[in-house]
C-alpha cells in the first residue's frame, strides 16, 4: 500500500509532524531521489528515514563502556513539555546547551524551590540540595518555566522567581547566654579593720584601791 493510499483510508490519526524547509543543490537532490526509489519511498520520507539512521551513529558520550547515541537516548531526551525536555538535556548532557540555555539552567540550579533537599543541621541549618534527576521537582519547574525563561532572557525580574525557606523555620531559635556581671576597673577600698580585742591581765575585775 502506498503512502497516498494510507492517507486516503480511514485508518488511525497521523501523528503530528513538523515541516522543515531543506535546501539541496540539484545534484544532491537528484541522487537523494534515486536513493528514495531504491527504498520505494518519497523524497521527504527518505530524508526523514535517513535522519533517524544518522541519529543512531551520533555519539553523545561513553559512560563506563556503554555507548550512548542520540538515537538510543531518544526516549529519555524527548518530552512534550518544554520544561521537562530542557531539564533532561541539561541534567545529562549539559555540554550541548547553548549560552542562552546555560544562563537559564544556572537560574534553575540555584533555585531551591524546584529541588528536593534537606536542612543541613549546621549552625544556620540551611536548605541544601543536589542537582540530579531524582531531586528535580518537575511539576514546580513547569509552573515557573515561563518566569525562568523571561528572567534569563531579560536579566530582570529576579524578584518574580520562586522563593523557599533558606533556613529551617521549625528550628528552635538560639537563646543567647546571659553576660557575666561586669567588673569595675577600679578596686574598692578595703573595709576598715576592727580593733583587736583587749587582752585580759587577770586584774581587770579588781578595784582600783588595793589594800595593803
Amino acid at each position: 500500500m502506498t503512502e497516498q493510499e494510507v492517507r486516503k483510508g480511514g485508518g488511525g490519526k497521523l501523528s503530528r509532524t513538523e515541516t522543515v524547509t531543506v535546501r539541496l543543490d540539484p545534484k544532491l537532490r537528484y541522487l537523494a531521489e534515486l536513493a528514495a526509489r531504491l527504498h520505494r519511498r518519497t523524497l521527504s520520507s527518505y530524508i526523514e528515514w535517513s535522519i533517524k539512521v544518522a541519529l543512531d551513529t551520533e555519539d553523545l558520550d561513553s559512560d563506563g563502556g556503554i555507548r550512548r547515541t542520540i538515537g538510543n537516548e531518544a526516549e529519555f531526551l524527548w518530552d512534550v513539555d518544554d520544561a521537562d525536555r530542557f531539564a533532561k538535556l541539561a541534567l545529562r548532557y549539559p555540554h550541548l546547551l547553548t549560552h542562552e540555555e546555560q544562563v537559564k539552567w544556572k537560574l534553575i540550579r540555584e533555585s531551591g524551590a524546584v529541588w528536593r533537599g534537606r536542612y543541613d543541621g549546621g549552625p544556620l541549618n540551611e536548605f541544601t540540595w543536589s542537582v540530579n534527576e531524582d531531586s528535580l521537582i518537575y511539576p514546580r519547574l513547569r509552573e515557573y518555566w515561563a518566569t525562568f525563561c523571561a528572567v534569563a532572557e531579560s536579566g530582570e525580574g529576579q524578584d518574580k522567581l520562586p522563593t523557599w525557606n533558606r533556613v529551617d523555620p521549625n528550628a528552635p531559635s538560639a537563646v543567647p547566654r546571659s553576660a557575666p556581671p561586669s567588673r569595675s576597673p577600679y578596686r574598692s577600698a578595703p573595709p576598715p579593720r576592727s580593733a583587736p580585742p583587749k587582752l585580759s591581765t587577770g586584774f581587770d575585775d579588781m578595784d582600783d584601791d588595793i589594800p595593803f
